[in-house]
Parts: C-alpha cells; sequence; structure tokens
C-alpha cells in the first residue's frame, strides 16, 4: 500500500467518526419505529437531536477524540496525565453532551488528582471506546503502544472488562483496515473470548451499553459494501445512535477511504472540527512511523 492510500484510510477513520456522530446525533434516544415515522430514512446530517444541535455539529465522540489526539501531538507519544487534564479542560468548557460515567471519572480526577478509576460493574459503557481513534492513528503498528495507551485512556473514566476488551479490538480492527487487511479476525476473536459480542443473528438493540453497541457496529459494517450503506444502516437504529454513527464510521472509513465518503455529509460537517480532524491525521500518522518515541 502506498503512503497516500495509508494516509486516505486514516483520514476516512477520523472523519468517518466525526461525520457518524454528526449524523447519529439527531436520531439519539429514538427507536427505528419513531425515526421511519418522522424522517422515512435518516440519512443527512440536519442536525436537532434532543441537544438542538446545529448542523454539523459534534458531539462528546469526537471532541473527546480531538482531546486526546492533541495531546499525542503536543508530547510527541503520550502522556495520560495531560490526557486527564485535557478532559477537565473540555469538561468545563460546558460540552453539549457528557455521559454519566465519563463525567464521573473526570470529576474524580478533577477533584482528587487519582487517574484511574477502581473496576466497577456500571463502566460497561462506550465512552471509552468511541474516543480511542488518536492512539490507534498514533501506534499503527506499534502493539505495545497502543494496548498501554489505549488501557490508560479507558480507565479514566472506564474499567471494566468488556470496555477494555471492546476498545482494544475496534482499536486492532482499525489498524489492520488502514493497513489494507482483512479484520474480521479480530471481531472473531473477540466473541470467542467474550460470547456476549456476538451479533449473528443481530440482536437489535444498540445502547450506549458496550456490548449493544460493538453488536450494532459490527452487523452493520460486515453486512454492507459502501460506506454510506454501513452509516445509515447504523444510525437507523437510533438508541446511542452518535456513538454507534461515529464507530460504524470509524470502521468503514478506514476500509474505504475518506474519498468514498459523501460530499454532502463533508460539506456538512463542521468545518473547524474537520480541519482539526486533518491536521492531526496527518501528524498523528507521522508520529507512528517515528520509533525514537518511547513510553511515557
Amino acid at each position: 500500500m502506498s503512503k497516500e492510500q495509508l494516509l486516505d484510510r486514516a483520514l476516512g477513520a477520523y472523519l468517518g467518526l466525526a461525520c457518524g456522530d454528526a449524523l447519529g446525533a439527531t436520531v439519539e434516544f429514538m427507536t427505528p419505529k419513531q425515526i421511519q415515522k418522522r424522517y422515512g430514512v435518516h440519512r443527512d446530517i440536519i442536525g436537532g437531536g434532543w441537544l438542538g444541535l446545529e448542523a454539523g455539529q459534534v458531539t462528546d465522540d469526537t471532541q473527546m477524540s480531538l482531546a486526546i489526539g492533541q495531546v499525542i501531538i503536543d508530547h510527541q507519544g503520550w502522556n495520560i496525565r495531560a490526557v486527564a487534564d485535557n478532559f477537565v479542560a473540555w469538561l468545563e468548557s460546558n460540552p453539549p453532551d457528557i455521559g454519566n460515567t465519563c463525567r464521573r471519572g473526570i470529576l474524580r480526577y478533577r477533584d482528587s488528582g487519582e487517574l484511574f478509576g477502581a473496576p466497577r460493574e456500571d463502566n460497561a459503557g462506550n465512552g471509552a471506546c468511541m474516543r480511542n481513534l488518536p492512539v490507534v492513528l498514533s501506534t499503527l503498528n506499534r502493539p505495545d503502544f497502543f494496548g498501554e495507551w489505549s488501557l490508560q485512556q479507558c480507565h479514566i473514566t472506564h474499567n471494566h472488562p468488556l470496555s477494555n476488551a471492546a476498545t482494544l479490538t475496534l482499536g486492532r480492527m482499525v489498524e489492520r483496515l488502514v493497513n489494507g487487511l482483512d479484520c474480521k479476525q479480530e471481531a472473531e476473536q473477540l466473541i470467542s473470548q467474550h460470547g456476549e459480542f456476538a451479533y449473528d443473528p443481530y440482536p437489535g438493540k444498540a445502547s450506549a451499553y458496550i456490548v449493544d453497541t460493538v453488536q450494532t457496529v459490527l452487523h452493520y459494517f460486515f453486512s454492507t459494501d459502501s460506506f454510506e450503506s454501513c452509516l445509515i444502516g447504523t444510525v437507523n437504529q437510533g438508541a446511542d445512535a452518535d456513538t454507534t454513527g461515529a464507530l460504524a464510521g470509524m470502521l468503514a472509513g478506514a476500509k474505504y477511504g475518506a474519498g468514498q465518503i459523501p460530499e454532502r455529509w463533508l460539506t456538512r460537517l463542521d468545518q473547524q472540527v474537520a480541519a482539526q480532524i486533518r491536521e492531526q491525521t496527518a501528524v498523528l500518522v507521522r508520529i507512528s512511523e517515528d520509533h525514537s518515541i518511547r513510553p511515557e
């Protein structure tokens, strides 16, 4: 694969995440029947939804990803305390949405300085998985760094075996897709280790519970043949549609490349966010190639 192809897939993953976030946010917490009644098939980035977003505005999925990406760029590597500090700054900026588990973990760090929360049964949400893409892009072909950095950022807010496993699996899938390789074996390995994630037959749930999220994302990713069909199918399941959309867009973008993302979505996407993503992607991939970088 050429460097240009790799960069196109890496950018596709990041822009795909943001487009899925912006597209899905409109129908977050709706049921498929409610979506069908109101929109027929929801296929355009129009904003609105329960958050009353502007068309193209993104939510915590993309914003927290950008916060992690900026730390990696600023430090030319990893600094977990700087990640937590960026999360605090983001929390205090009054974002449009923040999940309860993310809020709890960030406030714990802000108020006590404790970076990592203890394992909890109610930490099995999708909030750590949704923001891990910058780690993936900055550690392409560096599995030693990938695992350590991923789990550290997870445990600021989410410390649960299912969250950990899903975050690592989707990250490894993106790494393989960006490198032009098949990724299905990673999904199969996840299911062999944690049978809860089995998605065939598809159970039809798309909540923020990490199992429901991943089942939805894998079902539509593996049963569609284009970026657009993957994302439209995913978000029309409703429920936690900004995050299922973001993760499906991440995988589909890594597979099909930025050039296959519909232009109507790219032009609607918040252009400041799109510019940040383009800048971060180039630097993060460059960092992944710098073998002088050492763990924190």
